[in-house]
């Protein structure tokens, strides 16, 4: 069976044509043993109406989630994951800006044994040159702070069993899906897609909420924020070292001049560094709160 996993939030314009069009394109495709998990993550219109009424129809392939309060995207792909029983599973944006057709070639690749087949994107749409500078440069940061290429990755993706039950086994609460499928390992394959455009209403995405997920995923990553200040230390050692010893030179030689203005620039500068240190240890030690604290990532207030 092949689990297809749709995230869905304020989603209500597009949930039954996702479900037609995809449909549609597996029956043609001779994909008859499949299953549709939507994931409402807290949704503030009729999308959770639709997904049931969607579901409760006869011999009706949709099956969906319904969360207590919005808990992100991240929440939403794991409730699916979790819940999917198919034998491998695709998961695919609700506004179909993921082309439904690749499912087709994704799901060809899995039968040669591939066991991860990510879509990535060829090109970034319609976004504005300052998203796409963001994205670019944060995925340089992901490539050289933790060794994984995430340049064009997308959240669609196809996963084997084996790899739906390793993510589900991690225990982590803070979750970021684009990394921890790559991280996995796993015999991977690659195929290209070019983003559609929205069939209706707009993203959920703001600029504020993808930096913050940004950071959140840098943070929870890798510990290259704390080695920026580690860095930082050694230069300003070496610095240090170098002025005191043109200090000295000055005194012992008689050409000692005010250095007022120095002093508080210096002092300036290096208060500012703490506390910029201060600030990041401060936020990983947040993060460290929230997984010991060991919430659910989520909470399943109804299922269809």
């Amino acid at each position: 069976m092949l689990s297809i996993i749709i995230p869905a939030y304020n989603e209500g314009e597009n949930i039954n044509t996702a479900a037609d069009v995809i449909s549609r394109i597996l029956h043609e495709g001779n994909i008859n043993d499949f299953e549709i998990v939507f994931a409402d993550d807290g949704s503030a219109d009729n999308t959770w109406d639709i997904i049931k009424k969607r579901a409760s129809l006869p011999k009706s392939r949709v099956r969906g989630v319904r969360f207590s309060r919005n808990f992100g995207k991240e929440a939403a792909i794991f409730a699916g994951l979790e819940k999917a029983k198919g034998d491998c599973a695709v998961v695919i944006d609700c506004d179909l800006q993921h082309p439904p057709e690749l499912i087709l070639k994704m799901y060809e690749l899995w039968q040669q044994g591939y066991e991860v087949v990510e879509a990535r994107k060829s090109d970034r749409g319609r976004e504005s040159p300052l998203y796409k500078m963001f994205a670019k440069t944060f995925y340089k940061l992901m490539k050289s702070s933790s060794g994984i290429n995430l340049d064009g990755a997308s959240d669609y993706k196809l996963l084997d069993r084996r790899v739906i039950d390793a993510l589900n086994n991690m225990k982590e609460r803070l979750t970021f899906f684009r990394a921890l499928s790559a991280w996995v390992g796993f015999k991977t394959a690659k195929v290209e897609f070019e983003v559609q455009p929205r069939l209706h209403g707009t993203t959920k995405w703001s600029f504020r909420k993808l930096f913050k997920f940004a950071i959140s995923s840098v943070t929870g990553f890798t510990n290259f924020p704390m080695h920026i200040m580690t860095l930082s230390g050694v230069l300003f050692l070496l610095l240090s070292v170098i002025l005191g010893v043109h200090t000295l030179y000055q005194f012992f030689t008689g050409m000692a001049a005010e250095g007022f203005s120095t002093v508080i620039l210096l002092l300036l500068l290096i208060g500012s560094l703490l506390m910029f240190g201060l600030g990041i240890i401060g936020y990983y030690l947040s993060k460290i709160y929230e997984e010991i604290k060991f919430r659910p990532r989520y909470i399943i207030n109804e299922e269809a």
